[in-house]
């Protein structure tokens, strides 16, 4: 049958003969998601792998892995099915994904374009261990544009295909049905249309219980439906310009978003802040909804002190809960050792239920209290009832390999099992015999001995070398495999090994007989066991909230507000906030649908990328529910975030500076619509000024069709000329200060980092810049000379005229008006006075005015 080694039946993988010829270094496994993972159920092992070359089996398919996939290996647990439908249907693409650490299938359809941009962004986010597409994708040689789009982007990921006949929207469906927990089962009126999702189901839980040699109980798994529009869309290269979770200078660097965000205290609340900062949510009532929570952990000392305690008692919840749900195919002593484990695991994690809803008893918002709410489930009570049935009430998870071995020996209560009590009490004699057999060698050889114990060597003895004298600087030749650790020695004795050989076959029986009986009792609490989804979501959240809430204690943040208009006041940049020894220089922002672009000017370093970065970043913060750094914000929730920021050449796919650029540009017009923020630093300097100034020309006029919020940073000052035909351009400039060196004979620069109205005056400031570089002085007075005249030829400025300025001012009170009477929340006094100030702007703003007025 499919799924299992025999000889006989179908296949499971596809035929790897088909595969793309670029495709360097090829593994044929079984288990290639099995490797690297601290996980609970018996993997197979490799049958073959090949570091070059191509070889095939009639059972197995192919899998491609890069030199660098062991490392990603370690980390990485997700397992993503994709699929694409043919013909009419192509760009209709379903993605199915399970994390091997967390039971729930996540299902995916998209709608995408030529650039499969969701598909990719989603695959960033999901951060695969392994990819399994259809073996069509890649038939006779031609494989399909995201075939090759995934195989690019994803070098480092296990790749693998299946045949196609294993991607079937009804078995998919049928599978949902049989594993998705009922609390979930409202995802099949979501999924039953939705057939490139399921087909991609059914494919990804065949090749799941292949390669883990195990099943998913019926009704075990959460199963949801995420599509696109529920959250915002960030592309994989914005999340990389705006260093959001990866550091680009050092990968292990704590300076992102992430990193100055995440004070979380589990695994479960560190992963849900990884995925909601690159997926911030776009629905204001919810967002609004954690702002609450937030702003009540910040009120209420006692309350956020006792949460946080609470917390960090738990363990990885998703991680029990995915090994809890998997039925093994065999039994073996691993897998006992494991099921032990982790009814201590459980039975620890329902003793912090009551804990947790004692912290949550007082609070005041509305989330918090559902959150309590979820905790009142009387299931938590009949699960744990049933464990201490059979389960000591003092065994409990503890730190330390012996420790642990211990609590699982004695896990189950006396007299349930007359040969448990007995097995039990042989392995406590042998490991009193042990120790009693290292006093002994201690004595005879007069050396301070003691009993040592780890996993990998069980019982072995260890000495202090300080502390003893050896003679002829030499330890007894009774002692064997002798490891010296700076002052300290590990070593063996032959007796010891038959002990510890002795204690390990006691422990199997002990294992053994204890699994059985943690066998029957899961098996009578595991109609309740769901209630677990609950407490994982709720822990996971509550941990993420907390960690919100400690940074605000940490630096001063601000809660913001929602509305049409982006407004930051006295904002900064929280990365930079973290690396810098003082506080950074704080500006404004502000646009709204009526002034929506804003050109940024300014000299090199004055501040401007910086300051580009800080806007998104700020966003992002408020859409997850984050304070931000900042004396007040406003935001519109923005559904796609964008940024087109650096000048480096991609050697890997053979694109120059301008390509790079030229591609970034392409992708944002392709994807952006009126409710995107879009942050463009630097465009067009890859080519010829003319070109360069051209090009960015069009691409502003294109965007400006858009009611998109667009940041512009140019050194073309050229472009800021624009504003006098586009009255929804602002021009900003930073502002830089003239200063005589100590010798009087020469001019620096010095920057402010303020944010100011109008585009900069300063000329040649890269001249400048050159200038306190080693270049020679004749060149750079060459170099002013040939400025001067190119500027004076080519330089034609555009002036406004006075009904260009008159429409502008017309333009921009309308759009005020239009905003007051969406957002204010004056009173009448205060607003006759805003109103008065609108007026008398507008007669400051219209040169023709006074002469229109003396003709009416």
């Amino acid at each position: 049958t499919p799924g299992r080694r025999g000889g006989g039946g179908d296949s499971y993988f596809g035929d790897k003969s088909s595969c793309a010829e670029n495709i360097s270094t090829v593994n044929f496994t079984s288990s290639s998601s099995a490797r690297g993972l601290n996980s609970a159920w018996v993997g197979k092992t490799p049958l073959s792998s090949s570091r070059s070359g191509r070889s095939r089996t009639p059972l197995m398919g192919y899998s491609v892995t890069s030199s660098s996939a062991v490392s990603a290996h370690n980390t990485a647990s997700v397992i993503v099915a994709v699929v694409e439908g043919r013909g009419l249907a192509r760009g209709e693409v379903g993605m199915a994904s399970i994390d091997l650490k967390n039971p729930q299938v996540i299902l995916s359809q998209f709608a995408d374009n030529s650039t499969y941009a969701k598909v990719v962004t989603k695959l960033k986010i999901l951060t695969p261990l392994e990819i399994i597409m259809s073996n069509t994708a890649c038939d006779a040689g031609n494989a399909t544009k995201l075939f090759s789009l995934i195989t690019d982007n994803f070098k480092n990921v296990t790749f693998s295909t299946v045949q196609r006949k294993y991607f079937n929207e009804t078995k998919g469906l049928e599978h949902i049905e049989q594993l998705c927990a009922s609390e979930f089962s409202t995802v099949l009126m979501e999924v039953q249309s939705k057939y490139y999702c399921l087909a991609a189901a059914a494919a990804l839980l065949k090749y799941v219980e292949f390669i883990q040699n195990s099943v998913y109980a019926p009704k075990s798994l959460k199963v949801c439906f995420q599509g696109s529009e529920q959250t915002a869309m960030i592309d994989s290269s914005s999340a990389q310009n705006l260093e959001l979770v990866t550091n680009n200078r050092d990968s292990r660097n704590r300076h992102t978003l992430f990193g100055i965000l995440n004070y979380t205290k589990t695994p479960g609340g560190s992963r849900r802040l990884r995925s909601n900062i690159l997926e911030p949510l776009v629905d204001a009532e919810t967002i609004n909804t954690r702002l609450d929570c937030v702003q009540e952990l910040l009120q209420d000392e006692e309350l956020f002190f006792s949460l946080q305690e609470v917390i960090s008692r738990f363990l990885d919840t998703e991680q029990l809960l995915s090994v809890l749900v998997q039925l093994p195919k065999q039994d073996t002593v691993k897998a006992a050792e494991s099921k032990i484990t982790n009814l201590i695991y459980l039975k620890h994690t329902l003793e912090l239920v009551d804990p947790l809803k004692a912290a949550l008893r007082s609070c005041k918002t509305p989330l918090l209290k559902a959150y309590y709410s979820s905790l009142e489930d009387k299931r938590f009570g009949i699960i744990l009832e049933k464990i201490k049935t059979v389960i000591n009430d003092d065994t409990r998870y503890t730190k330390g390999c012996l420790n642990m071995r211990t609590q699982k020996c004695y896990a189950v209560r006396p007299n349930i099992n007359e040969f448990l009590d007995i097995a039990r009490r042989t392995y406590t004699e042998i490991v009193d015999d042990i120790a009693g057999m290292i006093a002994q060698l201690a004595e005879k050889y007069n050396l301070p001995l003691k009993t040592s114990f780890s996993s990998s060597r069980g019982f072995f003895i260890q000495m202090n070398a300080d502390s003893a004298v050896l003679s002829n600087g030499q330890l007894p030749s009774e002692f064997t495999k002798i490891m010296k650790i700076k002052n300290t020695y590990s070593f063996i004795s032959a007796d010891v090994i038959k002990m510890n050989e002795r204690c390990q076959e006691s422990l199997r029986e002990i294992y053994h007989m204890t699994y059985l009986i943690v066998c029957k009792l899961l098996s009578e609490v595991y109609e309740h066991i769901h209630c677990l989804y609950k407490l994982s979501d709720t822990v996971s959240m509550l941990d993420m909230l907390l960690s919100f809430a400690h940074t605000c204690t940490i630096s001063d943040y601000v809660r913001p507000e929602f509305t049409d208009t982006l407004a930051i006041k006295q904002g900064w940049h929280p990365i930079l906030e973290k690396i810098s020894l003082e506080k950074p220089i704080p500006n404004n922002t502000y646009l709204t649908e009526g002034s929506n672009f804003v050109i940024i000017t300014g000299p090199n370093m004055s501040g401007k990328s910086t300051y580009l970065k800080q806007i998104a970043l700020c966003q992002i913060m408020a859409q997850i529910g984050s304070y931000v750094p900042a004396d007040y914000s406003s935001f519109r929730i923005a559904e796609q975030i964008f940024t087109r920021i650096g000048m480096d050449d991609d050697i890997e796919t053979n694109a120059s500076t301008f390509m790079k650029e030229m591609k970034e540009i392409a992708y944002i017009i392709q994807n952006a619509n009126d409710r995107s923020l879009i942050i463009i630093d630097e465009l067009g300097r890859g080519t010829s000024t003319e070109e360069g100034i051209g090009i960015c020309y069009a691409v502003c006029e294109y965007l400006l069709s858009l009611k998109a919020f667009t940041l512009f940073a140019t050194h073309f000052l050229e472009l800021c000329q624009i504003d006098a035909l586009y009255p929804n351009v602002e021009n900003n400039h930073f502002e830089v200060q003239h200063v005589r060196s100590s010798t009087g004979n020469k001019e620096k620069i010095a920057y402010t980092y303020i944010l100011s109205k109008g585009h900069t005056e300063e000329k040649n400031y890269g001249l400048k810049a050159a200038e306190v570089s080693s270049l020679p002085p004749s060149i750079i007075l060459d170099a002013k000379n040939i400025t001067n005249h190119i500027t004076r030829q080519i330089l034609q400025r555009q002036r406004s005229t006075p009904e260009t300025l008159r429409q502008r001012a017309v333009y921009h009170l309308a759009t005020r008006l239009v905003q007051t009477a969406r957002n204010s929340r004056l009173d009448p006094d205060s607003l006759r006075i805003y109103l008065k100030g609108l007026k008398k702007k507008y007669e400051a703003d219209c040169p023709v005015f006074g002469q229109t007025e003396g003709q009416l």
